[in-house]
Parts: structure tokens; sequence; C-alpha cells
């Protein structure tokens, strides 16, 4: 008999339990959706009164929220309270690689997704179906299932307990994660039991057509996410890969992609050079898959997949020791303006960000850095480059004894003004508003010769050049 769902928790309030859940409460009236976490501080912006406070940023989010808050979508930090109520509970909590002990580098570190099998085991009442929401290494529903089976009736003997054990990925893209909820390409689930997959499916059925819905065993949808993030990651590192051979001999990226791209074997997606991937998934996964390959004994995969880490990195040096190279060799005590912190456009995630790498870079070589990001907090861009930003007495523009400030940075709403007397503008993540600037005005402020570094080939080569700048763009050596 396929359950009924009435009633789900998420454990996890972050990038993907926020909004999934969300549009899950938006999708079914129905259906009660609670999202529980501990951060307490990550609930209470959940439950801001102001929608622009949320934690995350994602087009169409807060719409949805407003409509579901308070109706059949609620955050909490009440794990116990709704583990008890729920006939299905999410696990979509972070998974981070292992920083020391056996894989560290590149296993995942699962004590999360551990924590909440327990709880679940603890807390749960009656039949509940389990879904892993996580990205997680193959096996782990195998983990989850244990620990689930070693408590099948309550300490106080008054009820059974049993438990299925779904995988069920997210494939979604920060910046368009509401769109990818609505309108998925698909949805897997994977498991062994029918009517728990059944009762899963009919959830998604309320908005995405049933053949869109796959399904899987348990262990082919695990090593689906992970095989779709590397299978991404790769076509990132690979056109950027040829956008240095581009440059090096004469050939624009931006051709080469456009003429790949219309291969109906290869596609055009995936194909704009930029600073390299970032994200929460992308490295930790392909890493994790690295990881896998070496465990069951296939060193020749493992490194093949590494390979894609390696050049990613790579890339990224690549691009900061270039602009040194273009500022005469030396960035000491120079003004560089960064416009873009965000691994991508549409979303203020940092993790992973190409521009974390950057930054740390030039600040090494003792640069004094403006940062610009209309979505990124200053507080998160001082926890990942380890640095507290500096202030300015008066204005952005007073940048009397700015040498002082070396190997510092300085946050900035403003674009025009931060371009002052500036000797680069680095351009990192493709907000729009980036390719819309007064390239006439800002060249009257920067001091000669300046530098115009487009990473995202956002901004406008022929309006940049005819301003007078010096411009680099990816994969291009015609400027």
């Amino acid at each position: 008999m396929i359950p009924s769902i009435k009633n789900i928790c998420c454990i996890g309030a972050g990038y993907v339990g926020g909004p999934t859940m969300s549009v899950f409460a938006d999708r079914c009236p129905n259906i009660e959706v609670n999202v529980v976490d501990v951060n307490k501080e990550r609930i209470s912006l959940w439950n801001s009164s102001n929608l622009n406070d949320l934690p995350i940023y994602e087009p169409g989010l807060k719409e949805i929220i407003s409509r579901c808050k308070g109706r059949n979508l609620n955050f909490s930090t009440d794990v116990k309270k709704y583990i008890q109520l729920a006939d299905m509970i999410f696990i979509s909590v972070n998974t981070p690689t292992k920083k020391k002990g056996i894989g560290a580098g590149q296993a995942s570190d699962l004590k999360w997704v551990e924590a909440c099998a327990r709880q679940v085991a603890e807390f749960a009442k009656g039949y509940t179906i389990v879904v892993e929401k996580s990205t997680l290494p193959v096996k782990t529903a195998e983990v989850i299932k244990k620990i689930l089976d070693s408590t099948q009736t309550s300490p106080d003997k008054k009820f059974d307990k049993s438990f299925d054990v779904l995988s069920n990925p997210e494939f979604l893209s920060e910046g368009s994660a509401i769109n990818d909820l609505e309108n998925p390409d698909r949805v897997l689930i994977g498991g062994e039991n029918e009517n728990a997959i059944s009762a899963l499916s009919n959830i998604y059925k309320n908005w995405i057509p049933a053949n869109k819905i796959l399904h899987t065993n348990i262990w082919s949808s695990e090593l689906a996410k992970l095989t779709a993030n590397a299978f991404l990651a790769q076509r990132i590192s690979s056109i950027n890969s040829i956008s240095a051979l581009c440059e090096a001999t004469g050939a624009d990226v931006r051709e080469v992609a456009r003429a790949i791209g219309t291969d109906s074997r290869i596609g055009s997606k995936f194909l704009d050079s930029g600073p390299g991937f970032g994200g929460s998934c992308f490295k930790k996964d392909i890493l994790n898959l690295v990881y896998l390959s070496k465990y069951f004994g296939l060193p020749e995969v493992a490194s093949f997949w590494e390979g894609v880490v390696k050049l990613n990195n790579w890339h990224q040096h690549r691009i900061s020791e270039l602009i040194v190279k273009k500022l005469f060799g030396t960035t000491s005590g120079k003004k560089i303006c960064i416009f873009g912190f965000a691994f991508k456009a549409n979303t203020n995630d940092t993790r992973e960000s190409a521009a974390i790498k950057i930054c740390k870079d030039l600040l090494e070589e003792g640069s004094i850095l403006f940062i610009h990001d209309p979505k990124v907090d200053p507080k998160q861009i001082e926890k990942d480059l380890g640095i507290k930003q500096s202030v300015l007495n008066g204005e952005i523009s007073n940048v009397e004894h700015l040498s002082k400030y070396e190997g510092n940075w300085f946050f900035t709403n403003k674009i025009i003004p931060a371009t002052y007397e500036a000797d680069a503008l680095c351009f990192l993540t493709e907000w729009e508003e980036y390719s819309e600037l007064d390239w006439n005005l800002i060249s009257q402020k920067m001091r000669k010769p300046a530098w115009v570094f487009d990473s995202r080939s956002i901004v406008s080569a022929k309006e940049v050049k005819k301003a007078g700048l010096n411009l680099w763009r990816i994969g291009d050596s015609s400027y």
C-alpha cells in the first residue's frame, strides 16, 4: 500500500533544504512542510518579517516564502517535535570534505548525516520514509539504514518503528534554483521499496510530469549525482584550458565555443569560459569521486577526475599571476577593484568562489582591494579571506595615504566612486549591472596606464578600448 504523506520534515535549512521545501509547500498546499535546523540565526532569518533578510538569495524565492510561510511552511529549531510529526523526513545537511583522518582532503565528512540519522532513529514514530537530499557518497544509504534499523522500538516500548530509505538527489543550479525545482530536467528517486518510491513520486506529480520522474536502485541514484557534477565541472575545466590556448595562439574562445557548441553531440551549455568553477558541490563531489575510485582500486579513474580539480586550481592562479604581470610585475600598493565575489551571478553563495583564491593571491602581493558585490555580505568576505575589511575615513574616493593599506581590502557599495585612482578593475562574477557601465567616466577616474581584466566576458570590449583602457579578456589575445 502506498503511504499517504501529510507531514514532511526537512533537516537542514541551507541552500538546498530551504528553497526545495519552499517549492514543496507552494505546490502541495495539503502537505505540512517543516524545515528544522540547529542554527538559530539561520532559522531567525527564514522567519524574518522582512523577506529581504532571507539567508539565501534566489530569484523567485521570497515570493514563494510570502505565499506559504504561516500557511503550510514552517521554519523551526525544534528538531525533535517535527521529526515526531513527520511521515517523510528529508536529510539536507552539509557534507563537507574531511579535513583530517582517513580520506582527508577527498572523502566526505558524514558526521552531520549520521547525527541526523540518529535523531530520526530516536524521535520518529511509526513508519517513516527517510530521504537523502544531501549529496552523498555511494553506499551512504546503507549507513543510514543500519542506524535506523538499530532502533525498531521506542525506548518506552509504546510503539514500533520502521523505516525506508530513499535517495532523491538535487540537481539545482544556484541562481536558477527555483526554476530548476519547478521545471526540472528530471527527478531522480532511488530506493528498494516501490511503495516508498511511489509515495515520493506522488508528491512530485503535483507539478511534474510522470515521464520526468526516474526510478533507479539507491546506489545508482547516489552515484548519478556525483557523476552529474563531475561531468559539468569537467566541461568548465575543459573550456578554460582551451581559453589559455586561445590566448597563446590568437584564437577567440567565444568563437571556438560557438563552433563546437553547435555540434549536437556536444551542445552549447557550460561552454562559457570564466575564472573557474566554484560553489558547494563541484570540487567536493569530484574529490569524493576521486576518493571512491581509489578506495575501490581504480587509480586511473581517480587520476582522471583529480586532473579536473588541478586544472581549475591552476586556472584561477593563472588569472591572478596574469594581473600581476600586466601591472609591471608587482601590485604592491596598487589599488585593484574586484567586481563580483559570489561564485556566480544571482546568488549570495561564495563557497569555493574563484574570487577567494584570486583575491588571496593579490593580497599576498600587497594589493589594495576594493571589493563590490550586490548580494554578498562583507562579513562573509571577511570570513572567506581571513582578513577583516579596512575602513577609510571619509568618502570612498579619499585615497590619500592609501599605501599604508597594502595587503588589505575595503568593501564598497558604489561602483563608479570605487574606481577613483584604481590601477585595475577585475570582473569575477557576471552580475548584469557590470555590463552597463559608463566607461568614459570610469576611464577619467582611473590611474593610467589602467587595466580592465574581464574573466567573464561581461563588459563591452569595444567601449573599454574606446575609453583608452587596456583590456585583457579571457580566451582572447586580440586586445
